[in-house]
């Protein structure tokens, strides 16, 4: 039997073939949209049927089906419940696949999706679901509101259906029964496999393509003196050893922002200038540009890495907070500074560099109300982005920061 806990569209069927068949492929779709069309009419639930129906519908058997239904399961489409007897009964619940804006910011799928099919597919991918962007700047809106178009009545509404998308199932191949027993007693803390940690370990063996065995060599030289294993050392052994396999770090940090992210076309003022440098270029370019064309150190990639992956910002948030914390701290990117302002935008919700540098300069002149005297204001205030000027385009800037600005656009 189908259960729909979701409300299916037109535009989930192309989200499942552009975005999701490239990772699971053909066989997991092609058994979602039959599990589908099995529902009734209200697309509820199906009648029962046995599995010799898709086996006939889908031309495989059994096994392939029951390969596909794990698929389905792990990318968050499909739950399964078993009630076991003379002879079993399944229950499918179908949910709705990722929206597409959800989907590209998923650090996972994201990834994989990008590794299956390539870069130029992977940006033609994206001018799919490119967001159109108008400059309404000199338009008026005259759109009415809700209570001045109609009038309230009070009815009873009865519950109803709304979409729903499972949080991302990752399959993980680690298994924590041989770690463990691969690990001395005498060196391992029995309670350092904490639920946190095994999250992290499933993250990392994800990320970086690691197996049961390479885990165990990356937990033995990630432990401290209590036996227990040390987040931060195994994250860096992790991320050493993809890089000295592959030659790089995951493809993460060699991102710009998807193209949903950005703001409209049309801005060819200086600040607008500056917003579309921190939207088109990746969050390690930006960075080399900083250490003038250099390779940037291990510990600021690894910090960029943290404020992709853990603080979840987009790459052009992330440039915005480079430039911002290296002017502020005198070239220096300082990890706890640059980790307290993350969780701090990320705690507002900022997507985009436009409200990034909104956001900074807002703070910045709240902060700057409460000093004194005010020389000690006119001293600080020198030490900001040149972009920290609202009307940029309107008034004067120094020589210095004019030649900043432009080095800043010309390295792009």
């Amino acid at each position: 039997m189908v259960i729909n806990k979701t409300i299916l569209t037109e535009i989930d069927k192309r989200n499942l073939i552009n975005l999701y068949e490239p990772i699971i492929g053909y066989s997991a779709v092609s058994l979602y949209l039959t599990l589908w069309s099995d529902l009734d009419r209200l697309e509820l639930m199906s009648k029962d049927f046995n599995h010799h129906h898709l086996m006939s519908i889908l031309k495989c058997d059994l096994e392939t089906i029951k390969l596909a239904r794990e698929a389905l399961e792990g990318v968050g489409l499909l739950k399964t419940f078993v009630k076991t007897g003379d002879i079993n009964s399944y229950v499918y619940q179908i949910y709705s696949p990722m929206s597409a804006q959800e989907f590209f910011n998923n650090p996972i799928l994201n990834i994989v999706l990008y590794n299956n099919i390539g870069d130029i597919e992977y940006n033609e991918l994206k001018k799919i679901y490119q967001k159109v962007n108008v400059d309404l700047k000199e338009y008026e809106e005259i759109t009415k509101t809700l209570n001045e178009t109609f009038e309230a009545t009070d009815m009873g509404i009865a519950e109803v259906r709304e979409r729903m998308v499972l949080p991302l199932n990752i399959k993980s191949e680690i298994d924590f029964d041989f770690l463990i027993s691969s690990i001395p007693k005498t060196i391992l803390n029995p309670k350092a496999f904490t639920k946190k940690m095994k999250e992290l370990i499933v993250n990392l063996s994800f990320i970086y393509n690691l197996d049961n065995l390479k885990m165990v060599e990356l937990i033995r030289a990630s432990l401290n003196e209590t036996g227990n294993i040390d987040k931060e050392e195994l994250r860096k052994n992790a991320r050493k050893y993809y890089q000295f396999k592959y030659g790089a770090l995951p493809t993460l940090i060699y991102r710009s922002t998807p193209e949903y992210l950005k703001t409209p076309m049309g801005d060819n003022s200086k600040r607008g200038r500056i917003i579309a440098v921190f939207e088109n270029t990746s969050p390690y370019d930006f960075l080399k540009s900083k250490y003038k064309g250099s390779e940037p150190s291990a510990r600021d990639l690894k910090l960029i890495e943290k404020l992709i992956i853990d603080y979840e910002l987009s790459y052009a948030v992330v440039n915005v907070l480079i430039d911002y914390v290296l002017k502020k701290e005198n070239n220096r990117l300082s990890a706890a500074y640059v980790e307290a302002i993350a969780g701090q935008w990320k705690r507002a919700g900022i997507k985009t560099a436009k409200e990034a540098m909104d956001f900074a300069e807002a703070e910045y002149k709240k902060a700057q109300k409460k000093k004194t005297p005010a020389k000690q204001i006119s001293k600080t205030t020198k030490e900001v982005p040149v972009w920290f000027n609202e009307n940029i385009e309107k008034e004067l800037v120094s020589e210095e920061e004019q030649k900043e600005l432009e080095e800043l656009l010309k390295n792009y």
